[in-house]
């Protein structure tokens, strides 16, 4: 059954000056929905296909081969800041996402799947590359 899942990324404390925006297909970007105390916020919504195994997550989000989609989290120049001398992705797994949990959020309109990382990374810039310990959770709207 395919089915449509709000999914909200918050990125925690990003560096300050450098613009994060969600990558949309292959060029366009997704501006923060919220942008308050330090924190940027991404709402947006991914098709999930539910009936194999193991959710596949579908749509112009969803990036990567079946088996391990994720979400670009872009930043500096690929977030659309031309005279940045930074220019990352961070892959935010959607590898994660249980069947249940799609099933939770599709059963309650005011849920949505959550995860949250850290915007700096371990050099100092902004974060990018596989972001480890991703967590999804069930979360209220």
């Amino acid at each position: 059954m395919r089915t449509t899942v709000p999914i909200r990324i918050i990125v925690r404390r990003p560096m300050a000056g450098v613009q994060m925006k969600v990558q949309v297909g292959k060029s366009e970007l997704l501006d923060p929905s919220v942008s308050n105390e330090g924190d940027l916020t991404f709402d947006f919504e991914i098709d999930v296909d539910n009936d194999g195994s193991l959710p596949n997550f579908l749509g112009k989000f969803a990036q990567g081969p079946k088996a391990e989609r994720f979400v670009y989290v872009n930043s500096g120049s690929y977030a659309g800041q031309h005279f940045s001398c930074f220019n990352r992705r961070a892959k935010i797994s959607l590898m994660t996402i249980a069947a249940d949990q799609i099933k939770s959020v599709n059963a309650n309109k005011d849920r949505v799947l959550a995860t949250e990382f850290e915007g700096i990374g371990k050099d100092g810039g902004p974060a990018c590359a596989s972001i480890k310990g991703i967590v999804w959770k069930v979360e209220k709207r």
